[in-house]
């Protein structure tokens, strides 16, 4: 793998519309962004991915875009756009933003054009069929649910294709019009400085066609969106195309939003010569879904989280380097997901961020996660705002659940837990706005904020810190960036161990996943305790004996 300049950073996931207000209408701006920044560089943060503030209807939460070139008023102007890739510059970060090109708004003015002529040019910029009778071409399912056909406004014997929101019509990626004008759109936006995107549900821009059913997984008569990627090929001479034309001319860092890639076509992905820089490792996000809906998924216990992540590392090996999160805008909070259910303790929290940015790869940390923001508790599916939330409530209500039950069972894995605001402090609205924010704030604000945790020196936000400024160590970095990741007591129950080694050195990450001490036997001497969520650590001759949810990073001999 060949060295690149992102490889010692570390990346910063923003939700505008829930980090920081600055003009008290309840939704977080580019202003607010910009007045957080030298917080974020405290913190260690390089790299910034908005995201997106793109003109936009808010059907999806701004990835249904109506315009591609200009900020929604909510989040500022393109004045301010300039000034925070400018300010960024200053302080030696790099701004991201997301990119949606899978689909558009349907009240942006290509589909409109369509709706006013399907037959003319715009037509063809999306998937517009007959629909005599209502009878639709196949039998996907949208990932929001429903069928992903829908009447073209104006014509009801045609329909058009959404994969996602029905305001969300699908590009048509086959025609190589509509592929020039992303390709503008892209190197106008790489012209005025990112230094690159995230790449939203890319993996669905290749369509399998001619249309076609395939079998059903539910009462609906629909199959999952998941199936129809199975049978989609040639996505390459898209992707190889749009890196050829935009990223490599401006050495772009790009991190793509990839589901049910095949093991071997890794390198073409993320290797030296990939699509993209890096993909972000969604192993123990899927882990124990149903076809089902939400409700049928099966929870992820301690010892599933560290099968999930051995069997990514050792997937991608040394091809190129993943993009590791704990959460993101699209998942639940991660300490409420991957710690069990009555065990979210601050030592908890910060063994779960020890074992996953000591991992290989390129640490994402998404808003809040520093403080160790937890899930919300809905008292009513009435408080929650997410559409793919509100949709699997009705799943698991056909399914037969009760209110309470069907309730509970979106409640864990909904995405509204990670959109609510930033917790700053403990003043009104977590500190977030002096106004009404557009989603409550959870309402353990005044326990779990910044600014109690700030100068806390065994706060998870100071630990955070601590954590990530390894990366940047001249003793460590080398290791902790590059080095081999070996894993270790994989049989011992609730624990979570590896090695990172290099030639340089060998560094121990150890965990115990159990509220009870575990006593192991280490094969290495411990040379140095170069990180340690608990004051001490209990060694005896070749053993150590962790506590609850203890972690530990040890510098060790190399003889293991």
């Amino acid at each position: 793998m060949e060295k690149q300049w992102w490889h010692t950073k570390t990346a910063y996931q923003i939700y505008p519309k829930s980090f920081c207000d600055t003009n008290g209408d309840g939704i977080g701006d580019l202003p607010g962004i910009i007045d957080k920044l030298d917080y974020l560089k405290d913190l260690g943060i390089d790299i910034l991915w908005l995201s997106p503030i793109y003109c936009s209807p808010l059907a999806d939460q701004g990835y249904d875009i109506s315009d591609y070139y200009n900020i929604d008023p909510r989040f500022g102007t393109m004045e301010d756009m300039d000034r925070l890739i400018a300010e960024a510059k200053k302080r030696d970060m790099y701004i991201l933003m997301d990119l949606v090109v899978n689909h558009c708004s349907d009240e942006h003015a290509w589909f409109r054009k369509a709706c006013e002529d399907p037959e003319g040019e715009y037509g063809k910029y999306f998937y517009i069929e007959d629909c005599p009778d209502g009878k639709r071409p196949c039998n996907w399912r949208s990932y929001f649910g429903g069928s992903v056909w829908e009447p073209l406004p104006g014509h009801q014997d045609k329909c058009y294709l959404h994969m996602f929101h029905k305001k969300q019509p699908d590009l048509n990626w086959e025609n190589p019009k509509l592929r020039e004008e992303i390709y503008t759109m892209i190197n106008w936006w790489l012209d005025k400085g990112l230094a690159g995107f995230r790449i939203d549900a890319i993996i669905n821009i290749k369509k399998p066609l001619p249309w076609q059913d395939y079998p059903a997984d539910r009462a609906d008569g629909l199959c999952s969106a998941g199936e129809v990627l199975k049978h989609a090929d040639g996505i390459g001479a898209f992707l190889s195309e749009m890196r050829d034309r935009c990223f490599l001319p401006h050495g772009a860092f790009t991190v793509g939003e990839v589901f049910n890639e095949k093991p071997e076509e890794l390198p073409d992905f993320i290797g030296d010569h990939g699509y993209f820089s890096s993909m972000f490792d969604f192993n123990e996000t899927i882990f124990g879904g149903s076809g089902n809906g939400w409700y049928d998924q099966t929870p992820i216990t301690p010892n599933d989280y560290r099968s999930c992540c051995f069997a990514s590392q050792k997937k991608v090996g040394d091809i190129g380097m993943l993009s590791n999160i704990i959460e993101n805008h699209d998942e639940p909070r991660g300490v409420s997901r991957y710690i069990p259910e009555g065990e979210c303790s601050i030592p908890a929290k910060k063994l779960l961020a020890t074992m996953n940015i000591m991992l290989r790869g390129l640490p994402f940390i998404y808003q809040g996660q520093e403080i160790g923001m937890e899930n919300v508790e809905f008292q009513s599916i009435r408080e929650v705002n997410d559409i793919s939330t509100l949709d699997e409530y009705q799943v698991a209500r056909k399914a037969g659940l009760t209110p309470d039950a069907a309730l509970k069972a979106v409640n864990r894995l909904s995405r509204d837990n990670a959109r609510t605001p930033f917790q700053w402090d403990a003043s009104a609205n977590a500190g977030f706005t002096d106004g009404t924010p557009w989603l409550p704030v959870n309402r353990n604000y005044t326990r779990i904020n910044l600014a109690s945790q700030k100068n806390d020196p065994d706060s998870v936000y100071q630990y955070y810190r601590r954590l990530l400024a390894l990366r940047k160590d001249p003793r460590y970095a080398e290791t902790v960036v590059y080095g081999d990741l070996v894993p270790v007591f994989e049989d011992q129950d609730r624990v979570m161990a590896y090695y990172r080694t290099s030639a340089a050195q060998t560094l121990l990450v150890i965990g115990n996943y159990k509220t009870e001490p575990q006593t192991l036997t280490l094969s290495s001497k411990i040379r140095k305790v170069v990180l340690n969520n608990l004051p001490q650590l209990k060694t005896e001759g070749d053993t150590i004996t962790l506590e609850g949810y203890q972690a530990v990073i040890l510098d060790v001999s190399s003889d293991s």
